[in-house]
């Protein structure tokens, strides 16, 4: 097993517990931001499309666990996630880091696969059908989506910040 994947299932703990504990404090209207998500498309920007789709399938496993939901809900729409964002991987030479991670592309490549992980999870564990397909894509798919952007462009301003004062 690849030091990676260590270093990624370790980091999904302090993830998950912030997910389930503190993020729900910031929601809106009931939408919270995926950070788990975020971490999952790093790691897959990082190291490639196969990594991506492993990790989304073991985080959504595990969150699905953990969190109670539909098993395997989140898991299929992670990993899923975690293969699209893989098309965005490029190869870099060593001890370089891959160019969409620090830069805005990294908010545009969560916004698709957050898109993308929002509305298969809403899709395989929602059960509100008060509402028409359009009116749930755009309330439990889009707006989770932007959500889960903002916050990723204000984790890349932390990231980028902290790596410039090394």
């Amino acid at each position: 097993m690849r030091s990676s994947y260590i270093i990624a299932l370790l980091l999904f703990i302090p993830f998950i517990i912030f997910q389930l504990t503190v993020v729900p404090l910031i929601s809106i209207q009931g939408i919270v931001p995926d950070t788990l998500l975020i971490l999952l498309i790093y790691f897959t920007l990082r190291e490639g499309q196969l990594y991506g789709t492993i990790m989304g399938f073991i985080f959504g496993l595990l969150f699905d666990i953990i969190s109670g939901g539909v098993l395997g809900s989140a898991a299929f729409a992670k990993t899923i996630a975690g293969f699209i964002g893989g098309y965005f991987f490029t190869e870099s030479t060593e001890g370089a880091e891959n160019s969409n991670i620090k830069t805005y592309k990294f908010a545009l490549i969560v916004l698709l696969c957050s898109l993308i992980d929002s509305t298969i999870f809403a899709f395989f564990s929602g059960s509100d059908f008060d509402y028409s397909l359009a009116v749930l894509f755009l309330k439990q798919g889009v707006i989770p989506a932007v959500y889960t952007a903002v916050v990723s462009n204000v984790a890349l301003l932390f990231v980028s910040r902290r790596a410039s004062t090394r």
